[in-house]
């Protein structure tokens, strides 16, 4: 059996906000939205270049709770772009929160990060050097020893 494709699926207290802040911010775009007649968004597709990020209203009757309600999020997500201090700033402007300012890495990226106003954490970034496995390897053992 082959894997196609994976999606990511966001879940976030006030979906219509969510999907505005991610077409503001990172210039998503909406794919398309169900909505139950309460209003709840129950799914949502946004394009992210060429991925699809699935989206919806919390449904905490069916234990399905974004970070907000967790208390935080457990992993990020990463858009690779052309100039990541660019979007970063973009995303601050739309809200975001700058969790590690953009910098420059021994992985040959530079990169930072922001937290979204619905609690997800996004590492943005943009190639500055191709890094081979062995010398990524080496750079961060000499990191690590550093201290």
């Amino acid at each position: 059996m082959a894997i196609h494709e994976l999606f990511v699926q966001m879940r976030v207290i006030d979906a219509p906000r969510a999907i505005a802040f991610y077409v503001e911010a990172f210039g998503a775009r909406e794919k398309y939205r169900l909505v139950e007649p309460s209003g709840r968004v129950g799914h949502a597709e946004l394009e992210f270049g060429d991925t699809t990020v699935m989206l919806s209203d919390e449904y905490p009757e069916m234990g399905l709770v974004g970070p907000q309600t967790r208390g935080g999020t457990v992993m990020s997500m990463h858009l690779h772009v052309d100039d990541a201090d660019a979007l970063i700033a973009r995303a601050v402007a739309a809200g975001a929160t700058t969790i590690r300012p953009a910098a420059d890495h021994f992985y040959g990226e530079r990169s930072g990060t922001v937290r979204d106003p619905f609690g997800h954490e996004w590492n943005i970034g943009h190639s500055i050097e191709e890094v081979s496995p062995e010398e990524m390897q080496r750079r961060y053992d000499a990191l690590m020893a550093s201290g």
